[in-house]
């Protein structure tokens, strides 16, 4: 059996090398770095099978939990590191046209402490660690988002990090409650010992934890940080941190909610929450001129649906979830990629800028029609799927509430669809004014190709998706109890 530890080591110990040694590797260290991430992704692999006969328990230093730390490899971890793990190589390699200069060992190297937060967020089976790994991915993502070093850029990092700085308080102290009423910070053992804390006590550990963890996964209100992050960082980060960054701590708040707190009580108002940050992502998105804050505000709306569908309280609502997640996944990055390499051909951020575009970049114009419609859930992409999962859970829940919600969730893909459609309309336009575009490079055209076969044929490899989302969905919703493999 591999060892899901490897899924953290290989990153870090990669960055330190990169860091180390970039006088010496000068302009290898891109390809360090692409050979980590080509382990991970064969690692993550290989654990799937096995995690599905039995979640993997890894004791760290010899000693059992709870006194020790541990990895805890269920469902959950093994998808969502696959997911890491593929579209950081896909980026990473999208990276290498695209990010250039003398310092580019920093990107590689801040590149990588990211995956290793994402995986060690995803992985830990101890709630300090989980803080550790969401500070290792935070800090990492503030650099990154002001890599350019230009005003805008650092404007958006400096916002960034205090609006998540303030986030890391408020997990912190929801973490002293929890040592303070439990004694432990295992989540298996924690899992157990919750529900003997007071009501209150127990609310207001909810309360910070998520608020904490909803400021990254850009909830609203928590994430007026998202729209300049996205929009000032270099398109490469933004397909990151919509990617799969802010779907990590959504997925954190869930598992916590479900497994560990077990008070699904709360489950609608995240519901509620869900839906409200899809609509005002969706109308916020429809006013922009600037193709990166559609796009993030897009993502605002797009996370907005993913919570509502995990909020449902059922295992085809959760299965519903993570299938949008893949599709969010490859489709965002898709257009955040193509969006990249259109501002750095025109210079410029304003979609009305890239009138009849298609005829000077064919091929990137294409992908961003394949990205359009998956985001859409037109048939036959993978969106259509799983959109309509969701509304079919959210339709089997019953009663006036989630048939209302349904309606909303409609509404919003109705204003997606206007503003996309608007934008295809500018970049298919018959006359043009854009003279000196050329294409963009193979490599990024290869990256972005590779996230449209994700899309394009997903529906063939259904059976074998919905089996592994579904065996996540039965890990949240039965409270599967991790100290059972202790």
């Amino acid at each position: 059996m591999v060892n899901p530890i490897l899924l953290i080591i290989i990153p870090l110990g990669t960055a330190f090398l990169i860091s180390t040694l970039a006088s010496a590797l000068k302009n290898t260290t891109k390809y360090l770095a692409l050979l980590a991430l080509l382990a991970n992704v064969w690692i993550s692999i290989s654990l799937l099978p096995e995690v599905l006969q039995r979640p993997i328990n890894v004791i760290i230093a010899g000693v059992k939990p709870p006194v020790g730390i541990n990895l805890f490899v269920g469902p959950l971890g093994a998808v969502f590191s696959v997911i890491i793990s593929i579209a950081g190589v896909l980026i990473l390699l999208y990276s290498f046209k695209y990010i250039e200069g003398e310092q580019q060992h920093k990107y590689y190297t801040l590149f990588l402490l990211l995956i290793t937060g994402s995986h060690g967020m995803i992985l830990t089976g101890d709630v300090f660690n989980l803080f550790v790994f969401f500070e290792i991915l935070a800090i990492s993502s503030y650099i990154l988002v002001g890599y350019a070093g230009d005003k805008n850029g650092f404007e958006a990092a400096v916002k960034y990090l205090i609006l998540g700085s303030i986030g890391s308080i408020f997990i912190l102290v929801a973490i002293a409650l929890i040592y303070e009423g439990t004694g432990t910070l295992n989540m298996a053992d924690l899992a157990g010992k919750f529900s003997t804390l007071d009501p209150a006590r127990r609310l207001m550990i909810l309360v910070f934890f998520i608020t904490g963890m909803g400021v990254e996964a850009a909830v609203f209100p928590l994430n007026s940080w998202l729209p300049d992050a996205h929009s000032s960082a270099p398109s490469s980060i933004s397909a990151v941190l919509s990617g799969f960054v802010i779907e990590i701590a959504l997925v954190v708040i869930i598992k916590f909610v479900y497994t560990i707190f077990a008070m699904t009580e709360v489950l609608g108002f995240l519901a509620v929450a869900g839906v409200i940050t899809l609509l005002v992502g969706e109308f916020a998105a429809f006013r922009q001129s600037n193709i990166k804050r559609v796009l993030a505000y897009s993502s605002i709306g797009q996370i907005g649906l993913i919570l509502f569908a995990m909020s449902l309280n059922s295992k085809a609502g959760i299965n519903a979830g993570m299938m949008q997640i893949i599709n969010h996944t490859a489709s965002k990055s898709i257009l955040f990629l193509t969006a990249g390499y259109m501002i750095v051909k025109t210079g410029s951020y304003q979609f009305s800028d890239y009138r009849g575009i298609a005829k000077k970049m064919p091929v990137s114009s294409f992908f961003f029609v394949l990205g359009v419609l998956s985001l859409l859930g037109v048939p036959p992409f993978f969106g259509f799927f799983s959109k309509l999962n969701i509304i079919i859970a959210a339709l089997h829940a019953g009663g006036a509430f989630y048939i209302t919600m349904v309606f909303l969730v409609l509404l919003g893909t109705i204003i997606e669809s206007i503003y996309f459609l608007k934008i295809l309309q500018v970049f298919y336009a018959r006359d043009t004014a854009i003279l000196d575009v050329k294409e963009a490079p193979f490599l990024p055209l290869l990256s972005i190709a590779l996230f449209s076969l994700v899309i394009l044929l997903g529906f063939l490899f259904l059976p074998q998706i919905t089996s592994y989302t579904g065996n996540i969905a039965s890990e949240l919703v039965t409270k599967l109890q991790m100290a059972q493999v202790f």
